[in-house]
C-alpha cells in the first residue's frame, strides 16, 4: 500500500497524522520518524495532515504508530 517508489532502493510513503496545527508539530513528528531504521526522508505538512516518508523499504506501521505517538500525535493510517 506504497504511494509509489522513487527506486528500486527506496519507497515512498504518505500516512494521515491528526492533531497537527503548526510548524513545531511538523518538526516533532518529523523528527520521532527520521530516527526509524532506513527512513531518508520526511516531510510534515500540518494543514492536510500528510506525512510523506522515503524510506529504503517498507515500514512497519506499528513502528511508524509509536513514533508519531511519542511526538504527542495520532496515525489515522495511509493516505
Amino acid at each position: 500500500m506504497t504511494a509509489h517508489t522513487d527506486t528500486p532502493a527506496s519507497v515512498t510513503t504518505v500516512y494521515k497524522v491528526t492533531g497537527m496545527s503548526c510548524g513545531h508539530c511538523e518538526g516533532s513528528v518529523s523528527g520521532e520518524i527520521s530516527q526509524l531504521p532506513g527512513v531518508s526522508s520526511v516531510k510534515a505538512v500540518a494543514s492536510t495532515g500528510e506525512v510523506t516518508v522515503v524510506s529504503e523499504a517498507p515500514l512497519d506501521d506499528e513502528a511508524v504508530r509509536a513514533a508519531v505517538d511519542k511526538a504527542g500525535f495520532e496515525l489515522a493510517g495511509r493516505a
